[in-house]
């Protein structure tokens, strides 16, 4: 097993020993774990604030536009591995079919994916991961769980941090490969994500409960029989220039 597996197993087996530790009066119905979560959250809160944020800043900033849609590129067609399986799983022929395609379109064509080829050629994008699996086959999502550093989850979705490390070409790449390709995939996420935050800091009285419930109802949109109820749920991208 490899060390990112490792360590990612690792962080599941910690929150979950941790549940030990969720009492108090913070609970509320359907959040059991909601001491807990929060002290995650604030920890990650404070994390982001002095680590990710800067970073993410600095990127936009020093990376241009053009290279920047290149890496975010980059990352999505290597997620359409993940894609690829879990709609499989599904028995999802033609989502899996897209995926398989676009993945050799765009890594091909596209170079390694850092060109999108693929969407303007017809081929849309799904996005699947195991914890969807899950559902699609009745397994509940169970308890919201903040995990550190990952963030927003539940007991059901923290599998997807296993299988996602595993569903990656980078999977057995010495540690400081796959240390270097998480760094910049998660300046890059964090960078898209920095006009969310900013609304997010406006317009929630209580960040960890608007969060929360954002995150349970999109799941819940993702898993449903109708997977278009998830376009009616706000999605947010870079909205820096």
């Amino acid at each position: 097993m490899n060390y990112r597996c490792s360590s990612a197993l690792a962080t599941i087996a910690a929150s979950i020993l941790l549940c030990g530790c969720a009492t108090g009066s913070l609970r509320t119905a359907g959040d059991p774990l909601e001491p807990m979560n929060r002290t995650i959250y604030s920890f990650n809160g404070k994390l982001d604030k002095y680590v990710a944020k800067p970073a993410a800043t600095a990127y936009l900033k020093v990376v241009p536009s053009p290279v920047r849609t290149s890496v975010r590129n980059f990352f999505s067609n290597l997620g359409d591995i993940g894609n690829f399986a879990n709609d499989t799983l599904q028995l999802k022929p033609t989502d899996a079919t897209e995926d398989l395609m676009r993945f050799a379109f765009n890594s091909t064509f596209g170079i390694a994916g850092f060109i999108d080829f693929a969407t303007p050629a017809g081929l849309p994008k799904h996005h699947q991961d195991f914890g969807l699996t899950l559902a699609h086959y009745g397994v509940p999502i169970g308890p919201y769980l903040v995990l550190p550093l990952f963030g927003p989850s539940s007991v059901r979705d923290v599998s997807n941090v296993a299988v996602s490390s595993v569903l990656t070409p980078f999977s057995a790449a010495p540690f400081a490969v796959q240390a270097s390709v998480s760094g910049v995939h998660f300046v890059s996420e964090r960078a898209d994500l920095l006009g969310a935050t900013n609304l997010l800091s406006q317009a929630a009285l209580d960040q960890y409960s608007f969060t929360r419930d954002l995150y349970l109802r999109r799941r819940k949109a993702l898993s449903s029989p109708r997977p278009d109820d998830a376009e009616k749920l706000p999605v947010y991208t870079d909205a820096a220039p």
